[in-house]
């Protein structure tokens, strides 16, 4: 079939569903009456495809693509599995607990690296903060559902997977292979910088974070700490709860985040006094790989002008979602409800830009390595200091301006 044509099904067959998923979500009258006039156009078109195209289009083919494309097009997390998909998405083996260390999301229609855990496969093979995965064993990422493409990455201790890998300013995909291993998240780093600095990196917001931070804080304080600095470049991994959590140890009033969508009732969180830990000044570190639970506590301490945010613009991640299954055993996974900064702005929409921006430089990854490596070497021959981090050396430079 002409790739053209196909394209044009698949774009009538959308829209077609479209118009009927809107009805059948109970759309108001008077904001369906165009839509209702419009169909007959798409019928027509659809009909005279089937009666005059040059050969039977496949019509499965075309409601699937439709589906898909229809999913996706509300937002990166939403995703349409077909009936064998979403057979292979409950049958994942309970085993398979080892992966890339890669968080991901869609960009662009394809397969996008969100962040990459430290050490990780991912690490270790030279991914990073924008590479686009063109392909998972084989499989082309415009044509399958997030929710396919994190269910592939998944696998057993050990074994390998293929990836074409598109890098920013690389002409040409890389093909790689990659072998999965059980992913460990870093634990906090910490250490006191030059002028009393506290400088804190907890690498995720997995459960149990808050409280591994908190104590942190306190042994920094303890070291004769003054001010903080809370990196969150690249860190997407975690639990909006513990990201909420995280942000009240520095906040003892005013708005954290709030969650709401359509169907769901307003949720907020406000800051709880006899939660906070420090009220030491405050600057936080961001980037395009500090997404979802980071995005959460950086928007929270630059809107309740805790603290400063520097940095890049942040990936833009924070949305709930629910499973519906359907009559002929495919799945509909939907974004049921979105994060919002105090401010009232989706953070999944917009974002976080920091009030100081001070864009990555090419050598910022190795730069951030020798920060991190700060609390796990004690070798005098590794350089600790943050020279090469240029953002780290703005904030340090914005904190020394700053009051105790």
């Amino acid at each position: 079939m002409n790739k053209k044509l196909k394209a044009g099904i698949v774009i009538v067959s959308v829209l077609a569903f479209a118009f009927i998923l809107a009805g059948g979500l109970g759309v108001r009258a008077s904001s369906s009456e165009g839509a209702y006039k419009q169909m007959g156009v798409y019928s027509e078109v659809l009909q005279r495809i089937r009666s005059e195209y040059v050969e039977e289009p496949n019509f499965d083919a075309v409601r699937n693509g439709a589906l898909k494309g229809l999913l996706e097009s509300l937002d990166a997390n939403s995703s349409y599995l077909s009936p064998s998909e979403y057979k292979h998405f409950k049958e994942q083996h309970p085993d398979w607990k080892a992966n890339i260390g890669a968080s991901v999301s869609k960009r662009f229609g394809f397969v996008a690296i969100v962040s990459v855990v430290p050490g990780s496969p991912a690490d270790k093979a030279g991914l990073e903060t924008g590479d686009i995965l063109e392909s998972i064993e084989g499989k082309g990422t415009r044509e399958i559902s997030l929710a396919e493409a994190r269910n592939l990455l998944m696998g057993q201790k050990g074994s390998n997977i293929s990836l074409s890998v598109i890098h920013p300013r690389k002409a040409e995909p890389q093909k790689i292979v990659i072998q999965r291993d059980e992913i460990s998240l870093p634990a906090v780093q910490q250490k006191v910088l030059e002028s009393n600095i506290g400088y804190l990196r907890p690498g995720s917001f997995v459960k149990g974070k808050t409280q591994e931070l908190a104590a942190k804080i306190k042994q920094v304080q303890s070291s004769g700490a003054k001010k903080l600095i809370l990196d969150l470049r690249n860190t997407a991994e975690g639990d909006m709860a513990e990201g909420i959590a995280t942000a009240n140890l520095f906040l003892d009033h005013g708005t954290i985040a709030s969650l709401k969508g359509q169907q769901y009732p307003k949720e907020e969180f406000a800051a709880e006094p006899a939660k906070t830990i420090t009220k030491l000044p405050l600057l936080v570190l961001v980037n395009r790989g500090t997404a979802g639970p980071a995005e959460v506590v950086a928007a929270a301490i630059l809107e309740n002008t805790r603290g400063d945010v520097l940095g890049d613009k942040t990936f833009g991640m924070g949305s709930m979602q629910k499973l519906f299954e359907t009559q002929d055993g495919s799945a509909l996974i939907l974004s049921i409800a979105k994060y919002y900064t105090p401010g009232g702005k989706a953070i999944q929409d917009t974002a976080i830009t920091p009030n100081i921006l001070v864009p990555s430089t090419p050598d910022q990854a190795d730069a951030e390595e020798d920060v991190d490596g700060a609390e796990a070497t004690e070798s005098p021959k590794k350089d600790l200091s943050p020279k090469g981090d240029d953002q780290l050396q703005r904030a340090i430079a914005a904190l020394k301006n700053k009051a105790s």
